[in-house]
Parts: structure tokens; C-alpha cells; sequence
């Protein structure tokens, strides 16, 4: 930490590793056990603590707090880690928990991520790259997020839903079921309703790519057979299509919660 710039208020506790270039602001304090990556950022009054790493070029705004216990009532102190990726953005008031002996004892976030002020990652969750939360979005324990995924402000997911890549959580929903790769859930509790076309565009998807996902998506909830019946018979229709498999798969591998589902049955393809 040679060259780290460290503000004489700010407290770094023996044993902590400091990489190059990073700078602390003032009034931070950084537990015995952190690792901070190379070029890191803490603006001010940011309180680090637990097994986390936080990987290079990270920055992390005023009153965040990163690695605090869990805030499940069964932590008994279990040696639990929280490990942040490179390039990630966390601002004011942020905080995120370490995992806990019923989850795995880790807490996992991707690299380019950005989290919005007062957003909170519960302990045990899986988020990957390039996920953005909003302003206070709640994302509870032993939830995952798939990359490229983005939560509106104020939303709120429960404990064990899984939210696929590239989908779109709208601000103020109450997620309880999961959430399919490319899909987009409004509404309190929520409900799929339709897929995250907007964010497709802007990632550069193909034309062709999108109108094959709206199809299979029609075809996963028409009215007919049961879900698995469907997504067997999307599977063998779109067998080559990579985006279509991941939302396959997504829906095969299943989980503790259900699939998220349309209120209202989209319009068959052909349909006036």
C-alpha cells in the first residue's frame, strides 16, 4: 500500500491488504480482514468489514456498509465471506451482507455491477456481471441475479427467487417467483409481462434473435399442456437458438420458487 492515498481520519485495521493506487477518504474504516483491490475507491464514512474482497477499480460512495453479519437471526458467527468483482459502482448508503451456513457462507457480486443509493444484497445471493440496481431495491437472502439484469427503484425481492439475465424488474415491484432470462415482472406482487425488448435493442440483440424470443415466449405460455409440456415442445422448435435455450434452461433447472407467469395469456402467434 506504498503508494495507496489514506486520509489521517480514517481508521485501516492491522491485517487488511491495501492495493496499489487505492485511495480512502476521510472518517472510513476498513476491517482486519478486507482486501481491497488496486485503484479502489471509499469517497468518505465508508465502513468495510468481515472476509470481503472488493475487486479493482471499485468505488464505494458515503455510509455504505459492505460486509456487516448477516441479517438472518440464525448467524451464530460462522466464517462467511462477501466478494465483490472489479469495476463496480456502489453508492451512498448501500449495504451488502456476507453468506451465512445455510446458504453456502458466501455472498457473491459480479464485476461492472452498479448499485444505486440505499440498494441492499442480502446474504447468499448470487449477482452477476453488469446487474443494476436502482434506488432501494431489496434483494433478499439466497436470491440470484443473472448478468445484465436490471431492478427498478424501490423494488423488493423474496428470499430463494432467482431473476434471469437481461431481464427487467420495474420499479416498486414485489418479486416472489422467479423471474425468467429476458423477461420483464411489474406489478406488486408481480407479474411477467412480456419480455425486456427495450434492453434487448440496447444490447445490440439482432432483430431476428428478438422476434425468435417473442415467439418462444408466446409458444412457453399459450393456453395449452402444462408448462414442462411446452418448454419441451419450444425446445424442439428453437433447438439451434442460444438466447431461447438459456430461458429453457432457466426454467429446467428450476428452484424453491415458481416461475413467474403472464396475468393475462399473450396472443398466440397468427392471432389477429
Amino acid at each position: 500500500m506504498s503508494d495507496a492515498l489514506i486520509h489521517p481520519s480514517a481508521v485501516i485495521e492491522s491485517g487488511a491488504a491495501i492495493g496499489e493506487g487505492v485511495r480512502i477518504g476521510p472518517f472510513c474504516h476498513v476491517g482486519p480482514e478486507v482486501v481491497l483491490g488496486e485503484g479502489c475507491e471509499l469517497l468518505s464514512h465508508v465502513v468495510l468489514a468481515g472476509r470481503t474482497a472488493i475487486g479493482p477499480r471499485t468505488r464505494i460512495f458515503p455510509f455504505a456498509s459492505i460486509g456487516h453479519q448477516p441479517q438472518d437471526l440464525k448467524y451464530k458467527g460462522e466464517a462467511s465471506t462477501l466478494t465483490i468483482g472489479s469495476d463496480c459502482l456502489i453508492r451512498e448508503g448501500v449495504t451488502m451482507n456476507p453468506g451465512t451456513s445455510g446458504g453456502g457462507l458466501e455472498t457473491t457480486v459480479g464485476d461492472h455491477c452498479t448499485f444505486l443509493a440505499n440498494s441492499h444484497v442480502g446474504h447468499d445471493c448470487r449477482v452477476g456481471d453488469h446487474v443494476i440496481f436502482s434506488n432501494n431495491v431489496m434483494l433478499a437472502g439466497h436470491c440470484s441475479v443473472g448478468d445484465y439484469a436490471i431492478l427498478g427503484g424501490g423494488a423488493a425481492v423474496i428470499q430463494f427467487a432467482r431473476v434471469g439475465a437481461h431481464a427487467f424488474v420495474g420499479g416498486l415491484s414485489g418479486l416472489e417467483n422467479d423471474c425468467i432470462p429476458y423477461g420483464m415482472v411489474l406489478g406488486n406482487r408481480a407479474t411477467l409481462s412480456g419480455l425486456n425488448i427495450i434492453g434487448l435493442q440496447r444490447r445490440g440483440f439482432a432483430r431476428d434473435d428478438i422476434h425468435a424470443l417473442r415467439r418462444a415466449y408466446r409458444l412457453l405460455f399459450a393456453p395449452e399442456g402444462t408448462l414442462m409440456e411446452r418448454v419441451e415442445d419450444v425446445a424442439a422448435t428453437f433447438e439451434s437458438h442460444t438466447a431461447v435455450a438459456e430461458i429453457l434452461a432457466f426454467i429446467r433447472a428450476g428452484g424453491k420458487r415458481s416461475i413467474c407467469t403472464p396475468r393475462e395469456l399473450p396472443v398466440p402467434i397468427g392471432a389477429a
